[in-house]
């Protein structure tokens, strides 16, 4: 558009020049100054030039009308644009509100979902552990029970043994971790001497894993006992709850110190082994 009014306004200056210019030879061919032709010549340049502002004016109309034109088509783009931009945002909220509505209805079926499994737990009691159930508390089908009361009792599944012996307070004392024990097992026949293990006939061999530093409760202390690798292996019909005996053995003494020992109410002692033979002194528990 720029350049087709700088074209109209070139042809304008070269009419009002040729428009001039023929005026002034008008007059000198009033006063016969000049011959017709070269006025006819000057005046031929006027109409062409007017005839140049008539095309140029043409031009930039023309130009300003597709200008207008292409405004007005740039402002329909814009509008529909606009107008797909502002449904695409719209159909963008939408699809919020409809994720926002899908998120609370799945946060509703969560929750109902937890509430029936916990709903469904309830018909079952877990054990803490493995085990068998050895008694029941409630028997029959619609029994009420409370929170907390007990329904059964379960004997644990068990892959290590051990034996749970109580030794008297003026013997806690003898017993550490690693002494050697000698068991009877209620059920299974033995014959046990005091002071003679190594006559001992169906007992089994135990170590001394704990030793409890309180009293527990009834006047002795409890020690557990657990299978001694190197000796027999204990017999596997054993079970949770069986009795069982055990002599813990000490240290060696003369044979006439333990009599003297015996004779006069004293403990076992704990000094160091003498070099005469003596015998083996030995102190009976009873498992509880």
């Amino acid at each position: 558009r720029r350049s087709d009014s700088a074209k109209v306004e070139e042809a304008r200056l070269d009419l009002l020049y040729a428009q001039d210019q023929s005026q002034r030879f008008r007059n000198l061919l009033d006063s016969g100054a000049i011959s017709l032709n070269k006025f006819q010549e000057i005046d031929m340049k006027r109409q062409q030039a007017d005839a140049k502002m008539t095309a140029a004016d043409n031009q930039f109309q023309s130009t300003a009308q597709e200008l207008l034109i292409t405004r007005l088509q740039l402002d329909t783009e814009r509008l529909t644009t606009l107008e797909k931009i502002s449904k695409s945002q719209s159909d963008l909220q939408a699809t919020v509100a409809d994720v926002f509505t899908s998120s609370g209805s799945l946060a509703k079926l969560r929750n109902e979902l937890a509430s029936i499994s916990m709903r469904n737990e309830m018909y079952y009691i877990r054990a803490p552990q493995d085990g068998v159930v050895v008694k029941a508390s409630k028997a029959g089908v619609g029994e009420t029970v409370s929170r907390g009361a007990p329904v059964v009792n379960i004997a644990p599944s068990i892959s290590d043994m051990a034996v749970e012996l109580f030794i008297k307070p003026m013997d806690v004392t003898l017993v550490e971790p690693g002494r050697h024990v000698r068991l009877e097992f209620d059920g299974f026949p033995a014959l046990q001497v005091t002071g003679w293990p190594l006559v001992a006939v169906g007992t089994f061999g135990g170590t001394v894993v704990n030793v409890d530093k309180v009293e527990s409760g009834n006047g002795q202390f409890r020690i557990l006992v657990v299978p001694d690798l190197e000796d027999q292996v204990w017999p596997p019909q054993l079970r949770l709850g069986s009795g069982a005996k055990g002599w813990i053995l000490l240290e060696q003494v003369p044979i006439w110190y333990e009599i003297w020992r015996q004779l006069n109410g004293f403990p076992p002692s704990i000094n160091k082994e003498p070099d005469t033979e003596g015998v083996i002194v030995t102190s009976d528990s009873k498992s509880k």
